[in-house]
C-alpha cells in the first residue's frame, strides 16, 4: 500500500534555481565584481587602526573608483543612453562626480586629520547607495540587459580598458 506522501516531489531534480551573477552577462559581471572589490575594502578599512596602513588602503579604493566610475563614463553609460532611463543615467553621473570631489578631499588629507575617517566612512556609504541604484531590479544594470547592446562584446571592451586604466592611473598595475 502506498503512503500518502508515496507521490511527493522529494527526490524531483526539477527544482527552481535561484538567479545568480552567474547568468549576468560579461559587462555586468565584471562592475558587479568591481562592486564586491570595494565594498570589501571599505569594510577592512573600518578595522584598520594604522595610519599608515589606512593610506595605502585609501589609496587602493581611490584607484579602484577612478577607474570604475572611467569604465562606467567612457563605456557603459553612453552605450546604454536611450536603453536606460534618462533620469537614472544622469543621476549616475552626479554621483559619480560627488565620489570623485570627496575622494579628491580625502587624497588632500593625512589619516591623522580631523574627519579623514568620517570622510572615507561617508564615501563608503555613498558609493554603496550608487551600487545599489545600478544593482537593483529596475536599475541600470536590469535596464541594460533587456536592451539592444551585446553586453558580453561591452564586457570585453570593459576588461581591456580597465588594464590600460590601471597601467596609466596605478603606475603598472593590472587588474
Amino acid at each position: 500500500m502506498a503512503t500518502p506522501h508515496a507521490s511527493s516531489a522529494k527526490g524531483s531534480t526539477t527544482r527552481r534555481r535561484r538567479r545568480t551573477g552567474l547568468r549576468d552577462p560579461l559587462a555586468v559581471r565584471l562592475l558587479k565584481a568591481d562592486h564586491r572589490e570595494v565594498e570589501r575594502m571599505f569594510d577592512e578599512y573600518e578595522q584598520l587602526d594604522d595610519e599608515s596602513e589606512k593610506l595605502g588602503l585609501f589609496d587602493d579604493i581611490a584607484l579602484a573608483l577612478k577607474v570604475h566610475t572611467r569604465l562606467e563614463e567612457e563605456i557603459l553609460y553612453p552605450a546604454e543612453r536611450g536603453e536606460v532611463e534618462d533620469d537614472m543615467l544622469d543621476e549616475a553621473y552626479v554621483e559619480h562626480d560627488g565620489a570623485k570631489k570627496m575622494i579628491a578631499e580625502i587624497e588632500a588629507m593625512a589619516p591623522s586629520d580631523e574627519f579623514y575617517d568620517a570622510k572615507v566612512k561617508v564615501l563608503g556609504e555613498y558609493v554603496k547607495h550608487h551600487v545599489k541604484e545600478e544593482e537593483q531590479p529596475g536599475g541600470i544594470f536590469a535596464q541594460a540587459k533587456k536592451g539592444e547592446e551585446d553586453l558580453e562584446a561591452m564586457g570585453q571592451r570593459l576588461k581591456a580598458r580597465k588594464d590600460e586604466l590601471m597601467r596609466e592611473l596605478g603606475g603598472g598595475r593590472v587588474s
